[in-house]
């Protein structure tokens, strides 16, 4: 894929919103096999742009990178202080008994099996999940989420404990549910945050692909 392939969602003066494919990383992994990512690939158009959050090499959506020093800080900001919303789509297995609920249930990462993360009550950081059911597919349902928290994994980790692991996760879902899709079937589709200069509400928006 080439840079100018990577749909641009937004572009002004303090920001670059970006809809990321799936299976491009956020960011530059160890080795050079791994140089390519969305971060690369943006600072390849727009030399100043820093990167602000991340989201997973599977997961498919919206991804902001302030430019320069000071939108990026603005920016990340904004993440740590929940003035931003955010909302995702994923295709989970099984069909949840409830129309929406809430997973509220701490994580931390499970070092000898890295970069799995896993559920502890006792070292776990406080993670909070919101999920509503959409509609039905043919192996299970369609959930909109609402991460109040931003921990590593946390939707596929929170699915999973729930018994509705995500299509297609290759850590978390049994193998008949990891080979039920291509790719990872969750999707960053709406994002709310302050203008880095502004402070005025934006709304973004990228179509989910699946």
């Amino acid at each position: 894929m080439s840079d100018d392939a990577l749909p641009l969602v937004h572009v002004d003066d303090d920001l670059v919103v970006i809809d990321k494919p799936a299976g491009l990383l956020s960011v530059p992994g160890r080795g050079p096999d791994k140089a390519d990512c969305a971060a690369a690939r943006v600072q390849a158009r727009f030399a100043d742009a820093l990167v602000v959050h991340r989201l997973d090499m599977g997961t498919s959506g919206l991804l902001v990178f302030g430019r320069g020093p000071a939108a990026q800080r603005a920016l990340s900001m904004a993440f740590e202080q929940r003035l931003t919303s955010k909302r995702y789509q994923a295709l989970v297995a099984g069909w949840p008994a409830q129309a929406e609920g809430r997973i509220d249930l701490p994580l931390i990462c499970d070092w000898p099996h890295r970069p799995r993360q896993m559920v502890s009550h006792t070292v776990g950081k406080p993670s909070l999940t919101l999920w509503q059911r959409l509609e039905a597919h043919a192996l299970g349902a369609r959930l909109a989420l609402e991460p109040i928290t931003g921990r590593s994994h946390q939707l596929r980790v929170h699915l999973q404990a729930i018994g509705h692991p995500i299509l297609g996760d290759e850590l978390y879902a049994p193998p008949e549910v990891l080979a039920a899709a291509p790719r990872l079937m969750l999707h960053a589709e709406r994002l709310t945050l302050p203008h880095p200069r502004t402070g005025q509400p934006l709304a973004l928006h990228a179509p989910v692909p699946f």
